[in-house]
């Protein structure tokens, strides 16, 4: 596999981009416009209602975040000029066909100028609405590829996935794809267009019943996660990327296709700056919570690896995958990007960096005082969990509503408030359960090859670096990770 040069395959290059409000898209744009200034155009697809409503988001959400200080300062006064030659908006939503963009002149532009197409849009919420993730992750993906197919300078079309497509499967994972209709424990019938048409019924159901906004949501979060579990996936979110990818796989036709599974993503190792995080995600949650004195025990395998890659790297990942494949010849080749196989950190890793940061620079609460953080219990089973939920909560409640009958009600506030605490914390364990006990690896030969190809055959490899062996864990969290994290929840 010979690369060459990855500046000179973007230059002049028309790109679309989908989901481009999001954490990786941006990082994929502001990464190319400050390398490769000659790339042609960027067609940013984002949802909103009209053109004036796309500006307010490129504004808000993309240009104006600290990301792109680099280039501003690259391009000094005219930054402006340069967003406005390079950055057309496409005001649409990939939930629909021709990606639901209403100007047919812009249509027709991108059908005769784009070279890449790069899907980055979805929804990542575990739990979230079943008609909102099928649209998005499932058959978001099919329009994408049916729009990219008619694209007739079209070099490779990129979908990014998930790893953890894989669900909860153990040992080693392969970087294999998914036939249409294939399920993870084997229960046959999955048809896509017959689990669109549950959704309809179950809303046409809901609506005749005069159900309220509140109840239909919740309703539709409760069909995701039986539908998934149905078929083996542990959640809405994993069970429709992994859809998405079967359609792709049906629809891409002659194109060069590239599915790409990224881990759990990190703020940037090196570019633009180290550091850089949008959102509180996972392990930051965890980190966050520690730090505050809001999480006094860990439930999960201390001893399990957490597959974890920084931002940089999964864009310049793509970036490589992007020039290796843009033959236009027929091909779908998957690359896990992560770093279980090379590079492994444990949770107890995780654990032991969050001490030492927040022992040394504590978090200073409402009132100005520091928290003292210390080493926190570690229930390493279901069953310790359910013990001290039983103990510390549920015994407490049965107490509690004892009182409240005997009482004529006059803890009735106190007995919801904490039974709604219960069902939070028993949801949100039900939810993530499946990666705090998550005993596999994600094989990566496919991207080991691209990586060497890179090392061996393209000219701008540092520049394009995504191993995750460059990493030393300890001073990327101590030094980068989470003063990242902190840096972006008080700013």
């Amino acid at each position: 596999m010979e690369l060459g040069s990855a500046l000179h395959f973007l230059d002049n290059k028309s790109i679309l981009v989908t989901g481009a409000a999001g954490f990786l898209a941006k990082i994929f744009v502001e990464k190319i416009l400050r390398v490769q200034p000659n790339v042609k155009k960027f067609y940013l697809l984002l949802r909103a209602a009209d053109h004036k409503s796309a500006i307010h988001r490129l504004h808000n959400e993309i240009i104006g975040k600290d990301l792109f200080k680099v280039l501003k300062e690259k391009c000094g006064k005219n930054f402006s000029l340069f967003i406005s030659e390079k950055i057309t908006l496409i005001p649409g939503d990939i939930s629909h066909e021709d990606l639901g963009i209403k100007d047919c002149t812009l249509v027709q532009e991108m059908l005769n100028e784009v070279d890449v197409v790069v899907n980055l849009a979805a929804t990542t919420n575990f739990d979230e609405r079943y008609d909102v993730a099928l649209g998005l992750n499932t058959f978001g993906a099919k329009f994408v590829a049916n729009f990219a197919k008619k694209c007739v300078k079209l070099k490779v079309l990129v979908h990014v996935s998930t790893a953890y497509v894989s669900g909860e499967k153990t040992g080693l994972i392969l970087e294999n794809s998914y036939r249409m209709g294939e399920t993870l424990n084997g229960v046959s019938g999955l048809d896509i267009n017959f689990e669109k048409k549950i959704i309809e019924q179950k809303l046409n159901e809901l609506r005749l019943l005069g159900a309220s906004d509140k109840d239909i949501t919740q309703a539709m979060k409760d069909l995701g996660i039986q539908r998934a579990r149905f078929y083996g996936w542990p959640n809405t979110y994993v069970f429709t990327k992994a859809m998405g990818e079967m359609l792709v796989g049906e629809f891409k036709a002659n194109m060069a296709t590239i599915i790409l599974r990224p881990t759990i993503i990190t703020s940037t190792f090196k570019e633009p700056f180290p550091g850089w995080a949008e959102g509180v995600r996972t392990i930051d949650s965890l980190a966050i919570g520690y730090a505050k004195g809001k999480l006094t025990f860990f439930l999960g395998d201390v001893d399990s690896v957490v597959d974890l890659i920084p931002a940089d790297m999964v864009v310049n990942a793509i970036i490589i995958a992007m020039v290796a494949h843009a033959s236009n010849q027929p091909s779908e080749t998957i690359y896990q990007v992560g770093s279980s196989m090379r590079n492994p950190v444990k949770y107890h890793n995780l654990q032991d960096f969050g001490y030492r940061y927040f022992s040394k620079k504590p978090w200073i609460n409402k009132d100005g005082k520091a928290v003292i953080v210390g080493k926190i219990r570690v229930m390493d089973s279901m069953a310790s969990f359910h013990r001290y939920m039983a103990l510390r909560y549920l015994l407490p409640l049965k107490g509690l509503e004892f009182a409240n009958t005997a009482f004529c009600h006059f803890f009735q506030g106190v007995c919801s408030d904490l039974n709604r605490k219960i069902s939070f914390v028993t949801r949100l364990i039900d939810i993530y359960r499946p990666y705090l006990f998550f005993d596999a690896i994600f094989d990566d030969i496919n991207t080991e090859k691209l990586r060497m190809a890179a090392r061996s055959s393209l000219a701008e490899n540092d520049m394009f670096y995504f191993d995750p062996k460059c990493i030393n864990w300890d001073d990327y969290f101590m030094n980068t990770h989470i003063p990242g994290i902190v840096k972006y929840i008080f700013k």
